[in-house]
C-alpha cells in the first residue's frame, strides 16, 4: 500500500484562512485540510471559524500531532491532503513520527520577541532554525512563498 496523497503540507501560525481555504487549495485541487496543531483539536469554535473559509467540495479535519502520525498512513488515495501545521516544530515532529512530507511550504511565521525577521511573512529564532536545518537533513524540501503565483526560496538560503 502506498502512503498518504499529501499534496503539500504547510506551515502557517494562522492555520486556515483565506489565503490556505481558497488560494492553495484550489491551486493544489486538495479535497482534504488536516490541520496538525494539539491546541485547535480541542477547539471547537476555532474549528468552526476555519472551517467558514472552507470550500463546500473540501473537507476539514482537526487532529493533534499525535493522532495524525497515528492515522495519516490510514487514509484513502481519494483523499488529496492539504497538511497545516503552526510552526516548524509541529512539522519536525510530524516528519520524525514518520509523516511522509517531502516538500514544506513555509507561508507565515508571525514576528515576536526574540526573533529575526527574514522576509516579510517569516521570522525565525535559533530553535526555528535548527529545526529547518534538521527537516533539511530529512530531505524535506523547504519552500519559502506566501502563495502559489510566487516564486519560491529555499529557506535556509536566508538563515
Amino acid at each position: 500500500m502506498s502512503g498518504p496523497n499529501i499534496l503539500l503540507t504547510r506551515i502557517d501560525n494562522r492555520l486556515i484562512h483565506g489565503q490556505v481555504g481558497v488560494t492553495w487549495t484550489n491551486h493544489l485541487g486538495a479535497n482534504l485540510v488536516v490541520v496538525a496543531n494539539n491546541k485547535v483539536a480541542e477547539d471547537e469554535v476555532q474549528q468552526n471559524l476555519m472551517d467558514m473559509v472552507l470550500p463546500d467540495t473540501v473537507q476539514s479535519r482537526y487532529f493533534t500531532l499525535q493522532k495524525t502520525i497515528d492515522v495519516i498512513h490510514k487514509a484513502s488515495p481519494r483523499q488529496k491532503i492539504f497538511l497545516v501545521v503552526k510552526d516548524v516544530q509541529d512539522a519536525l515532529a510530524l516528519r520524525e513520527g514518520g509523516v511522509p512530507i517531502d516538500n514544506l511550504n513555509i507561508g507565515n511565521m508571525h514576528y515576536e520577541e526574540g526573533k529575526k525577521q527574514i522576509s516579510s511573512t517569516v521570522s525565525v529564532d535559533e530553535k526555528d532554525i535548527a529545526a529547518f536545518k534538521r527537516l533539511d537533513e530529512l530531505d524535506v524540501k523547504l519552500d519559502l512563498r506566501g502563495v502559489p503565483s510566487e516564486r519560491g526560496q529555499n529557506i535556509l538560503d536566508l538563515l
